[in-house]
This record gives structure tokens, sequence and C-alpha cells, in this order.
């Protein structure tokens, strides 16, 4: 069985946003350990919910 995709639905909600892992990484000041934790984990595209939730960066001491 099909099922017609109204694409005037996705226009309103939305679609999810791509990041290159790099781009991300310079973006928010990731480390290259950590760059290449997500480049393993996530491989060189990711979501932008799927590097948020999976990004660590260390704390900035004073």
């Amino acid at each position: 069985m099909s099922e017609r995709i109204d694409l005037d639905q996705f226009e309103k909600v939305g679609l999810r946003k791509v990041w290159s892992v790099s781009e991300f990484a310079k973006r928010y000041r990731l480390d290259r350990e950590e760059e290449s934790r997500l480049l393993k984990l996530l491989g060189p595209f990711a979501s932008e919910q799927e590097l948020l939730m999976n990004a660590s960066r260390a704390p900035r001491y004073r």
C-alpha cells in the first residue's frame, strides 16, 4: 500500500538541518580529539540534533 506525501506539510514543519562534522566542530570550538571522535561515531555528516547530543566540550576554567 502506498501513501501520498503532501509537500506543503514539510515546508511548514521544516526539514532537519544537516551539518558537516568539521564545520560543527569549528563553530562550537571543539578540539581535534573531540572532532575525530564525532567523525568515528557519526561519519562526515550528521543532523544538528545528533551532534548536539553527542558533543562534549571541556569546561573552561579561569
